[in-house]
């Protein structure tokens, strides 16, 4: 697959399209490979194997779907450095980031196949609480929904397709899965490793189509079940467009690290300017998850604000293929060009840039600024790029509705030693998941994960994605002596 030609996965086989179009590099801009793009037709055949399929993967043994997913597992391990370099070729990946995403997208199709095994095995209820019930009993089972419609982005284009594709197949729905165009080969490389696996023919497919293309795909009844992850703007366009279809959406976020008053100590201090630094830059801040915010308390900002910007400045920029380097390009130089003119307009607005602010071809340098007007872009949208803003509040109350301002609310971290402040920030930040003691970028891949507010509908995470893609249906059994 890192070879100069990649052919899509097409109902559980290879298969070549009348088309193609090249992946290049977004550090260099050399050619990684050139894909093949499915026909009409060749959709059409994915679509329809898919949905033809349905009652028989359904039925399909948890062991053979297990055993499936082990292997996939097993495969990406052994193929680690290879797809790290092929994500890190088409995305601009440092190389050590790369190496951990493949790493993740192992332990999802281990989860994944460790929840194949124990799923679905049933609940029984008594009905003889009240008299009518008497003899009977209840048997409660989840059954997937139908054919699944997955489309991953481009960030982490290995694990965001490995999050739609593990719980489809250990709950036994077909998936269809669109990766994103900048980055393709890593959802390839996931069909080449399920080709050589006895899953059912149309079980899956990966179709490397154009997003003009998704329309079509996303109104088609045989696709009751939608997994977006994405932007906001075209995660609810895509709901709005059909909405009694089942959709799950992972979107935008504008994450903020709180330190509040008792994270005082100068280890404290230093701890958290390390992790906000490099999480505010890890994968180009291209993660939703990332440090786009830091919101700090008054008592420590002075003493603060300095080690951010002095760990900022240690973050090792340049070739994404070095094992030294922190920051790499963004996926392409417009997505540079429109971080640039954010941060330009801030600081034409008023506010304070105190490093960085410079752009080379697809590359940002990470960035810092301060007394960011609160109706800039930067203070209202996701960056999506190596851009931090520090804010000082009075107090944790403070500290807390700053947090919530946002539109967003997928995740954020709080640095604090007090459990009863943890307990309360659970409570008060309108989010889908608080970290205590450190930056909002944390996610274990088995935990669930999603957001509130415009941050999107539903959660990810093996199970919870199991859960998504079934409903429960209850049998009755009558006539029992129980």
């Amino acid at each position: 697959m890192t070879s100069t030609h990649a052919s899509f996965w097409l109902a559980g086989r290879e298969a070549t399209g009348d088309d193609s179009f090249d992946v290049t590099s977004p550090w260099d801009g050399r050619l990684v490979a050139s894909v093949s793009v499915p026909t009409d037709t060749q959709v059409e055949e994915a679509v329809a194997a898919a949905h033809a399929v349905v009652e028989e993967f359904a039925a399909t043994p948890a062991h053979v779907r297990a055993a499936a997913l082990d292997h996939v597992s097993k495969r990406l391990a052994e193929r680690t450095e290879e797809i790290a370099q092929l994500i890190s070729a088409e995305n601009g990946k440092p190389i050590k980031w790369a190496r951990g995403e493949v790493g993740r997208a192992v332990s999802v199709f281990r989860f994944a196949a460790e929840e194949a095994r124990r799923f679905n095995g049933g609940e029984a209820q008594r009905l003889d609480t009240d008299g009518g019930g008497v003899g009977r009993l209840a048997l409660t089972r989840r059954f997937p929904k139908g054919v699944v419609l997955g489309i991953a982005p481009f960030n982490f284009p290995l694990n965001l397709c490995a999050h739609k594709v593990a719980p489809a197949i250990a709950v036994g729905a077909p998936i269809v899965l669109k990766p994103a165009p900048a980055t393709p080969l890593s959802g390839l490389i996931l069909g080449e490793l399920l080709a050589e696996t006895e899953l059912p023919a149309g079980s899956w497919s990966i179709l490397p189509v154009a997003n003009d293309k998704m329309p079509a795909l996303v109104k088609d009844d045989r696709l009751p079940v939608i997994s977006f992850t994405g932007s906001d703007k075209v995660g609810y366009a895509i709901m709005d467009s059909v909405p009694r279809k089942h959709c799950t959406l992972e979107l935008g976020g504008n994450g903020a690290a709180v330190v509040l008053a008792d994270w005082a100590s100068e280890e404290d201090l230093d701890w958290a300017a390390t992790r906000i630094a490099t999480f505010s830059n890890y994968q180009g801040g291209q993660s939703c998850i990332s440090v786009q915010r830091v919101i700090a308390d008054a008592a420590v900002y002075d003493r603060l604000l300095p080690k951010i910007v002095a760990a900022v400045e240690a973050q090792v920029t340049g070739d994404p293929s070095d094992s030294a380097t922190d920051v790499g390009p963004l996926v392409s130089e417009d997505a540079a060009r429109r971080v640039e003119s954010w941060v330009d307009e801030a600081v034409a607005a008023g506010a304070k840039l105190l490093t960085g602010g410079k752009r080379d071809g697809a590359s940002y340098a990470p960035t810092v600024l301060t007394e960011l007007p609160d109706d800039t872009t930067l203070a209202c949208e996701e960056v999506f790029g190596p851009v931090l803003t520090v804010r000082k509040v009075d107090g944790e109350a403070e500290a807390f509705a700053a947090v919530n301002s946002s539109k967003y609310g997928l995740q954020a971290g709080v640095f604090t030693h007090d459990v009863h402040t943890a307990f309360r920030a659970h409570r008060a930040l309108e989010v889908g998941g608080v970290i205590i003691g450190d930056v909002p970028s944390y996610r274990a891949d088995q935990m669930p994960y999603g957001g509130a507010k415009a941050s999107g509908v539903g959660r990810e995470g093996v199970r919870y994605a199991m859960d998504d893609y079934t409903y429960e249906r209850v049998l009755v059994l009558t006539g029992l002596a129980l």
